[in-house]
């Protein structure tokens, strides 16, 4: 027996499966880097409590990669409200996708943040 969602033989398998969260922190001279991937929920929790604790230590300006979020729920826009209160400097949030630009206007954590706008992608010389 098959439903209405299983893949036939001429359509492929969907991967429905989410891909679970990360929380890196890298550190150099100048500043910290905190990089978010995949789904930052609750689940995270502990990650986002040790990345906050290590910059708040380090006490240089926080950069967070927002890159590769794929969903963000109340705990992720806990962690950049978190972040940008007890930091010495403004945090600046890169590379942010729609989703999570999206909770920065709902929940006004942008108006706490600097925000800093995709680059554009480089343009290809023209040949002449």
């Amino acid at each position: 027996m098959r439903d209405g969602n299983s893949p036939t033989s001429d359509q492929p398998a969907v991967d429905t499966a989410t891909e679970p969260g990360t929380v890196q922190v890298l550190v150099s001279p100048d500043r910290t880097l905190i990089v978010l991937s995949g789904e930052v929920d609750a689940d995270l929790g502990a990650e986002l409590q040790d990345a906050t604790a290590v910059a708040e230590q380090r006490g240089l300006p926080i950069e967070v990669d927002a890159h590769h979020v794929t969903f963000m729920d109340s705990s992720g826009v806990a962690f950049l409200a978190r972040l940008s209160i007890r930091s010495q400097h403004r945090v600046r949030l890169l590379r942010v996708p729609p989703t999570v630009h999206f909770l920065l206007e709902v929940t006004r954590i942008g108006e706490l943040l600097d925000v800093v706008p995709d680059e554009p992608a480089p343009q290809p010389e023209s040949l002449s």
